[in-house]
C-alpha cells in the first residue's frame, strides 16, 4: 500500500511538471517528503529519489534536510509559517540554499559578511551555518612539508616495493630494512619548558627565563638504524 501511494505522489509531481514548469506546487514537494519521512526513508534516500524523477527542478539536499527535521520535531504543517514584521530572519530553505551557496564559493566567508549581504541577523546566520547545514569553522592542519607530485609519486612507488617484499618474506621482513634519518644539531639548544619547570610552594612567583636564541653553529647528523638499533651515526 505503501508503495502504491509512493508511485501516486511521484506520478503527481511528474504531471506537474510535464505542462510548465512555473505551475509547479512545491507544497506537492513537500508532501512526497512528509510522506517519505513518516514511511522511515533515509534523508540521502528521499533526496535521490526526488532528484531521479524531478531532475534540475527538484529540491536541494539542504531543503529536503530543513523538511525532513521539522517533521521529525513533530511539525507537520508543509507551509513556511509566516513571521509578520521580520520576513527575512525566518529560517526558510531559500535562506538555507543561499547561505550555502556563499559558503561554497567562498570558504573563508565570515558570518557578519553572509548576514549583511543577505539582510538577516548575525545569530540566525550562526544558526543556520550549524544546526540546519551542520558546518564547523576548522583550522588548517600543519603538515611536515608539503609534497610535490613527483615526491608523492615516490613515496607511492616505495610502499609498493616494501609491501612486495613482506609478501615474499614476511616472517624474515623487518631484518632486511635499513632506516636512515637526517637532523640538525645545534652546538647548544634552548631549554624546553619542560626542562625549565621547578617546584615551588604554593603562593611563589614563578621561575623567569630570559628569551636566548639557537646557536648559529650545527652540524647535519645522519642516522642509520635497523630493528636492532643504530648502525652508524655520522
Amino acid at each position: 500500500m505503501c508503495q502504491i501511494v509512493s508511485l501516486f505522489l511521484l506520478q503527481r509531481l511528474k504531471g506537474s511538471m510535464s505542462g510548465n514548469a512555473r505551475n509547479f506546487n512545491n507544497i506537492e514537494t513537500c508532501v512526497v517528503i512528509k510522506f517519505f519521512s513518516l514511511q522511515g526513508k533515509a534523508l540521502k534516500g528521499i533526496h535521490a529519489i526526488l532528484t531521479e524523477t524531478l531532475g534540475e527542478h527538484g529540491p536541494s539536499y539542504v531543503t529536503v534536510k530543513y523538511w525532513v527535521a521539522q517533521f521529525k520535531r513533530g511539525d507537520f504543517s508543509t507551509r513556511v509559517k509566516p513571521h509578520p514584521g521580520r520576513p527575512k530572519t525566518v529560517t526558510t530553505p531559500e535562506i538555507i540554499d543561499q547561505i550555502n551557496e556563499l559558503i561554497l564559493e567562498d570558504r573563508w566567508i565570515s558570518a557578519k559578511s553572509i548576514a549583511e549581504q543577505l539582510g538577516i541577523s548575525l545569530e540566525r546566520v550562526g544558526y543556520i551555518i550549524h544546526e540546519d547545514l551542520d558546518m564547523r569553522n576548522l583550522s588548517a592542519k600543519w603538515v611536515l612539508k608539503c609534497l610535490k607530485a613527483d615526491q608523492k609519486r615516490q613515496q607511492s612507488q616505495s610502499s609498493k616495493q616494501l609491501l612486495e617484499f613482506f609478501r615474499r618474506d614476511p616472517h624474515d621482513f623487518l631484518s632486511q630494512l635499513v632506516t636512515m634519518d637526517e637532523t640538525w644539531l645545534y652546538h647548544y639548544d634552548l631549554e624546553t619548558k619542560q626542562q625549565s619547570m621547578e617546584w615551588r610552594h604554593s603562593g611563589s612567583s614563578c621561575p623567569k627565563k630570559f628569551q636566548v636564541q639557537k646557536s648559529t653553529g650545527k652540524v647535519l647528523t645522519s642516522i642509520f638504524w635497523d630493528q636492532d638499533g643504530i648502525l652508524l651515526i655520522d
